[in-house]
């Protein structure tokens, strides 16, 4: 090796250690900032112990694969099975093959169906819909008055998928685990605020002003891809598995209300 050659190994090697620390992103950096969840804004308050209609939880029963399930799925590594319903079925199908079955040959058709959801963009509009709207006139008054937030009727938020595809149940479940994951709020395709739900925070009226308190209920915006397929058990003796046809994908979206959470807009005229 030259006298030239090792220098420029010297530099490359040297450049390369430079980079390690400083210009590349570590790996737990990168997940960090996949797992990096939803800041709420100051304008957006919490008004789980005020509300007056108590929500219900939505929580998706998260089902783990048994160990039948475990090792049908073991064989699938192209496309995964996530739908919540598809797994629970398969947990409850006994399928026990008979050890001497040799050469036996069959296929177990279990219907088409959406097999996962990939998430491509998650969004949250805070004034997703109004909900309230409080006003105080001040204008002959001599001093400055007070405007807080006081719901006046009862108001029901409601989600939905933005366009149509087959089996929307399962979709919406799919969708709402992901959406929950991402963003660590408390989502529901259902919402409600109470009449009567109040909070202490107040917004200064001056004298010969008019002032408006708007509450809106905020909604994340999921966007993402369902992939389909006709999933059938395959069995060869006493060996089975999953095999998955007639492959395909289509794009979703859907508006999912977040529950006990009020965004506030006041103005003076």
């Amino acid at each position: 090796m030259t006298k030239h050659t090792c220098k420029a190994v010297f530099i490359f090697v040297s450049a390369l250690v430079l980079l390690l620390p400083f210009g590349l992103p570590s790996e737990t950096a990168a997940k960090e900032k996949k797992t990096k969840k939803v800041e709420i804004p100051n304008y957006v308050l919490d008004i789980s112990k005020e509300n007056t209609y108590p929500n219900a939880t939505e929580d998706q029963e998260v089902i783990e694969p048994s160990e039948f399930t475990k090792e049908l799925l073991d064989g699938l590594d192209k496309i995964p099975i996530e739908n919540p319903d598809l797994i629970k079925m398969l947990n409850e199908t006994t399928l026990k093959p008979s050890p001497i079955a040799i050469g036996y040959r069959g296929m177990i058709f279990l219907g088409r169906w959406p097999l996962n959801y990939k998430s491509d963009e998650t969004n949250v509009n805070w004034q997703y819909q109004k909900v309230n709207t409080n006003e105080l006139n001040n204008l002959g008054g001599d001093t400055t008055q007070k405007l807080s937030y006081s719901q006046q009727s009862d108001k029901e938020i409601k989600g939905a998928l933005t366009n149509k595809i087959t089996n929307p149940d399962d979709v919406k479940k799919m969708m709402l685990l992901k959406a929950k994951k991402k963003t660590n709020l408390p989502l529901s395709y259902k919402a409600m605020v109470g009449k009567g739900t109040k909070k202490d925070q107040s917004y200064n009226i001056p004298v010969k002003k008019f002032g408006y308190l708007n509450a809106y209920a905020p909604a994340v915006n999921e966007k993402g891809q369902v992939t389909f397929g006709e999933v059938y058990i395959q069995l060869k003796g006493k060996n089975k598995k999953i095999v998955v046809k007639n492959v395909t994908k289509q794009g979703i979206g859907a508006w999912i209300p977040i529950q006990d959470h009020i965004a506030f807009s006041f103005t003076l005229k």
